[in-house]
Formats: structure tokens, sequence, C-alpha cells
């Protein structure tokens, strides 16, 4: 398994600016599976404590139509440096033979405008979580949830025909 923590060239504006993902090896018939790692759960308090003003920049697009939270919820599914740390470590103790690699990388700031939180995206045919904190003898103080999207990776075994 591969290991890819980058570390920032400067230090970021907030304690909550590492991403996470994993690539699966074998997972619902597919391979390599790519799922983007996320916080689930966040206060209004949290959502109150940042200066967004200094977080936030310009629209993804000039004229976009945008939920105005979207990007602060992009944030607050951010890992802090120390969770990034001990969730990479729980993974590869955890899931070592099951995965292909682990990155995590800081966010660039600031964070545009009309970004989609990865809980906000709808499950359905190929597009799923998997909410790491409800699987037996999970151990981290807080919760983890991964999106993935099956449609976006090769079959196990490709079909005759």
């Amino acid at each position: 398994m591969q290991i890819n923590v980058k570390s920032p060239a400067t230090p970021p504006p907030t304690d909550r600016a590492y991403v996470l993902s994993i690539a699966i090896r074998s997972f619902k018939g597919r391979k390599n599976v790519e799922v983007h790692l996320f916080r689930p759960g966040y206060s209004e308090a949290e959502m109150d404590a940042y200066d967004w003003d200094r977080l936030l920049g310009d629209p993804l697009e000039p004229g976009m139509e945008f939920d105005p939270q979207g990007s602060c919820k992009v944030v607050l599914e951010a890992f802090t440096e120390e969770e990034r740390d001990v969730l990479v470590e729980y993974l590869k103790t955890r899931y070592e033979s099951r995965l292909v690699h682990i990155t995590a990388m800081p966010m660039e700031f600031p964070i545009p405008l009309g970004l989609a939180p990865l809980s906000s995206i709808p499950e359905g045919k190929s597009i799923g979580f998997i909410r790491f904190d409800q699987i037996p003898n999970y151990t981290l103080p807080f919760a983890v949830h991964g999106l993935y999207d099956l449609a976006q990776h090769e079959p196990i075994v490709q079909g005759e025909g």
C-alpha cells in the first residue's frame, strides 16, 4: 500500500484544511475504487466559528447560482492535521491488505464559492457512501464517511459479449 501525505507549503488559514482519499483493491465487484473521505457532521456553533470572508473566494463561474453555505460545508467536512494523522494510521493498520493507497493533502484556499459538499451528493445506482463509523470495532473519536462512484471504475471480471 502506498501512503502519500502532502504538507502545505504555507500554514493553512484554518485548522480544517486536509482532505483524504483511499483506493480499495476490490469493492462491490469493482477494482481500485477511489473513495473520498469526509467528516459527516458539524454543529451550527462550528459553522459560526470561522471567518468565512477569509476562507472563501470568488464563485467557480461568474453568474452561477449556488448554495451560499455549500463551500462552507466543504471546509467543515475537512480534517484537522491531527485527525488526518490519526485517520491515516487507523486506515493503514486496519485496512492495509485491502487498500491500494491512502492520499492526504491540504486544500487550496480560498475555497471557491459554488462547491458542493460531499455529504450533499445523493446516493444512487453507482454512487454511495461508506460509513466507517458504523462498521464494528470502529475506534476513532470522530465520524468518517467516504463517497464512491462505482461507474468510474472497471469491473473486476470483464463480462463476455
